[in-house]
């Protein structure tokens, strides 16, 4: 085979058109709709044709187009408002920099953001799911907000699958490539304009990655790419296929992705101070971030355990345990026992920071456990999703009672204006004003939807729904002209869906807990409520099955056998190959947004936060975020968030709740109409929906979040911990191997409660605790009564904690702790007495999983 030099050639645009590329390159452009009618305006066709990418536009448009638009004036003079309207966006004061001031202290370095997938953009096929939209708009609110933050990601040269369907409606997958070089992203260079190379250890052998940039605004997102002519051809394909081959497949990936990931970054020179684990699949970042502090810091082991522990954050998604990475230690052995060595410790050592019981040889090495050990603060992605994912973890900490596992929830959200319709940011410029863009988690801005008419609420949502019935119609056609179908199944393409219709929208990954197919439990009954002449209603749906997924697979061919049924085939519409660009239609053109997950299993989902702001309203299953946002007026709940044993039992009540919901609350609510045909019933819960939802669940409020409790303390911790050539984290080494040398040491002796008669409400109890500290101070130690009901067991399940303090009287060699308890309500209640190590600073007061609880052996 001949030796092929490559070249990469780009656009030549005439110079008063050079700033389409500046604005092409940063994807503000994503969010901005002035922005996005410059580049649909020079070619309408080709724009569509291009996968709305600016950059492979600009350098497929002809050259006597880009001159027409050159002489064009109005053209040029749009052309400079938008740059300087970026320009403007990158240099004014941030909710960030203002906070830095208040704080009044200088933070040091930035915040790493890693994720195995990012959703950006159509254009930018680099995601499956929720996880990446999710980053993506994390990065676009990190953006908004002024955050000193970066991304970390892994660039596929086939992303994820394209989905079509075969004429008998069972999903296919198809996996193009990505072309790099004509697409938004940046190689990154060298001084004398080389790539830039890291190496990446592999097992036995260096893998040679190359660093991409995508900016989102003013964050930078650094893409990893393993496809260098330098590597084998089996280590080229490690960055091809997101979620694709082999289990080693994906642990490479990862590896990539995390020890690439920290190698990348200190090639830039954007050492992170703190690092964000968006999910599990990048925890091999804390290792290599451990073997820099032991190699090139010069730390012991333990000590950069601390230091990396206290500047580590962890966000996990995953409700259940089958979606969690795990290795055969085998397999970790293969790969990480040449870093064991450096690090000094064992490979059983490795192995347990893996492991939910560390001496369990039997157990698989676990990222989401590895994620969690690893960091000083987890979070679920749900008040729900919180809860779940303290049972699901409770096992790492065995003493502490599961409702106080260390894992708290900061509640997903969304990139409002990435989400929004045209027509709906217009209405809110013209009766909010303009500061709801900047202040999107301001309620009192959010009041305001009051004055909007409801003729123009009204009016605005028609179009939408207009405009996704087009679209609906359209890819309906394509698919069909792909299977070859004859004439007249094209012309009865353009009848189906009625524009007037109640539109119910279906869109979201295809895995089977999410029960796309619950609405059709009852095939006869679901025609009625579709085919009701008087007051028909449609439902559009759209999503991909994992391609190993034969269940989910299952579930797409019953949507569209039910579709081609000729009394239905008008009501029902699959979309294939749901991305960005269909939800978005989707999201603005849905009256109501379905969604039947069997709880708790969903995380949080957030498909249903895009659709609010566009005037839809929600209909679902009290799971996820949806269980804080409904309060009985901005939508409807399926069920009262039940969780069932029986699934074939739960599905047959839920679906029967789910029609009868349809029938006598949200079908006739729609179709209830008055003066001028406009539904003021069902306006008014659109406005509900949209006060209540817009100002919370966006992704400046949850950035806001990451930034106040988990960005900000870390940066301090980091602080503190590296002064004095990190004394501060030796000295809290030597603490932390002081307490579990001497802990057992510490014992509750008595505890002393007097009671005379029976204690009412408003009654104050004294509590007095006699507590051996062994070596320990009274500062090193917190003693506290635990108060709850009792279970059946006689237990405390969920009990809270009020603290006792020391007084300076002695028992012996034993202390005394008095605390005052306030009989609140009437009724049987528990209490003990439990006390643990504590030291300032400490993330959380379970950080080392000892605790003491008084036993009655011990009872004097």
């Amino acid at each position: 085979m001949p030796t092929i030099q490559t070249v990469t050639i780009l656009p030549s645009l005439p110079k008063k058109l050079e700033p389409l590329l500046k604005i092409a390159k940063n994807l503000w452009w994503t969010w901005t709709p002035e922005a996005i009618y410059l580049f649909q305006d020079m070619d309408r066709e080709l724009w569509d044709r291009c996968g709305h990418n600016p950059v492979a536009l600009l350098g497929t448009i002809e050259q006597p187009r880009l001159e027409e638009l050159e002489r064009d004036e109005i053209f040029v003079a749009r052309i400079k408002k938008v740059e300087e309207e970026l320009d403007r966006y990158l240099t004014f004061h941030t909710w960030y920099g203002k906070l830095a001031k208040e704080l009044d202290e200088e933070l040091p370095g930035c915040v790493a953001y890693f994720s195995a997938e990012f959703g950006l953009h159509e254009c930018l096929p680099l995601y499956s799911g929720g996880l990446g939209i999710l980053a993506g708009d994390h990065m676009k609110s990190s953006s908004d907000l002024g955050l000193p933050l970066v991304g970390v990601g892994l660039l596929y040269k086939h992303g994820y699958f394209q989905q079509y369907l075969n004429p008998d409606g069972w999903q296919m997958e198809t996996y193009p490539m990505n072309e790099f070089e004509n697409m938004p992203l940046t190689l990154l260079r060298d001084e004398n304009g080389d790539p830039i190379l890291i190496k990446v250890p592999m097992a036995d052998r260096e893998v040679y990655v190359r660093i991409w940039s995508i900016q989102v605004g003013r964050v930078p997102i650094y893409m990893l790419d393993t496809d260098v002519s330098l590597n084998s051809l089996a280590d080229r394909q490690i960055t091809s296929y997101l979620y694709g081959g082999s289990i080693e497949t994906r642990l490479q990936q990862e590896i990539v992705l995390g020890i690439g990931g920290i190698r990348a970054l200190k090639a830039l020179n954007k050492n992170p101070t703190v690092c964000h684990m968006n999910e599990g699949h990048s925890a091999f970042m804390a290792v290599e971030r451990l073997r820099q502090f032991v190699e090139e810091q010069g730390l012991d082991f333990e000590v950069a355990m601390e230091v990396v522990r206290a500047t580590n954050i962890f966000t996990t998604h995953t409700p259940v345990p089958a979606g969690i990475d795990r290795f055969p230690p085998d397999m970790i052995q293969r790969y990480f026992g040449h870093l064991c060595e450096r690090l000094g410790i064992s490979m059983d050592t490795f192995l347990g920071l893996g492991r939910i019981n560390p001496q369990d040889q039997s157990e698989t090495f676990c990222m989401a456990v590895l994620a969690i050990k690893m960091a000083s603060q987890s979070n679920g992605v749900s008040k729900l999703h919180g809860e779940v994912s303290r049972k699901m973890w409770a096992g790492i900490w065995p003493q502490i009672p599961q409702h106080e596992v260390p894992i708290t929830h900061i509640t997903n959200g969304v990139h409002t204006l990435s989400w929004l319709s045209g027509e709906m940011s217009r209405l809110y410029e013209r009766y909010l004003g303009s500061r709801w863009i900047d202040e999107p988690t301001n309620h009192q801005i959010w009041k305001r939807i009051d004055l909007i008419p409801d003729f123009e609420l009204w009016r605005a949502k028609e179009r939408l729904r207009e405009r996704l019935i087009s679209f609906a119609r359209y890819r309906l056609k394509q698919q069909l002209k792909a299977k070859g179908a004859p004439a007249y199944k094209l012309k009865e393409a353009d009848q189906v869906l009625d524009p007037e219709a109640l539109t119910i929208g279906f869109a979201r990954r295809f895995a089977t807990y999410k029960r796309a197919n619950l609405i059709f439990k009852d095939p006869e009954r679901l025609t009625k409520i579709l085919t009701n002449p008087d007051r028909p209603v449609q439902i559009i749906f759209s999503g991909k099955a994992h391609p190993k997924d034969r269940d989910g697979k299952s579930i797409i061919h019953q949507v569209v056998q039910m579709a081609n049924r000729p009394e239905l085939r008008n009501r029902i519409v699959f979309i294939e190959n749901y991305d960005i660009e269909v939800a978005r239609y989707l999201v603005q053109g849905a009256d109501v947004w379905l969604n039947t997950p069997r709880r708790p299993m969903e995380a949080s989902g957030t498909s249903g936060m895009k659709v609010t702001a566009n005037g839809g309203i929600n209909l679902s299953i009290l799971d996820g975020w949806w269980c804080e946002a409904f309060d009985g007026t901005c939508g409807w709940a399926i069920g009262a968030g039940e969780e069932y044993d029986d699934h074939a039992y739960q599905d047959e009540v839920e679906s029967r709740l789910l029609y009868e919901l349809l029938e006598n609350t949200v079908v006739p609510l729609f179709y209830e109409r008055e003066s001028h045909n406009i539904p003021h019933g069902w306006i008014q819960v659109m406005r509900n929906s949209i006060k209540k939802v817009c100002p919370f669940f966006n992704t400046n409020r949850m950035v806001e979040e990451y930034a106040n409790q988990h960005y900000i303390p870390n940066m301090q911790n980091w602080k503190v911990l590296s002064k004095d050539n990190w004394a501060q984290a030796k000295e809290l080494v030597s603490w932390k191997q002081k307490v579990r040398n001497h802990w057992h040491e510490v014992s509750i002796q008595d505890v002393q409660v007097p009671i005379d008669g029976s204690p009412k409400v408003g009654d104050r109890l004294p509590i007095k605790a006699i507590v051996n500290l062994g070596p320990f101070s009274t500062d090193e130690v917190r003693v506290e009564a635990y108060i709850g009901r009792l279970d059946a067991t006689g237990g405390i399940p969920e009990g809270h904690p009020l603290p006792l303090l020391p007084t300076k009287e002695m028992d012996g060699n034993a202390h005394i702790y008095q605390g005052t308890l306030l009989c609140l309500s009437s009724g049987k209640i528990g209490f003990t007495i439990r006390c643990y190590p504590y030291r300032k600073g400490l993330p959380h007061k379970f950080e080392l999983g000892l605790l003491t609880w008084w036993e009655t052996g011990n009872h004097n």
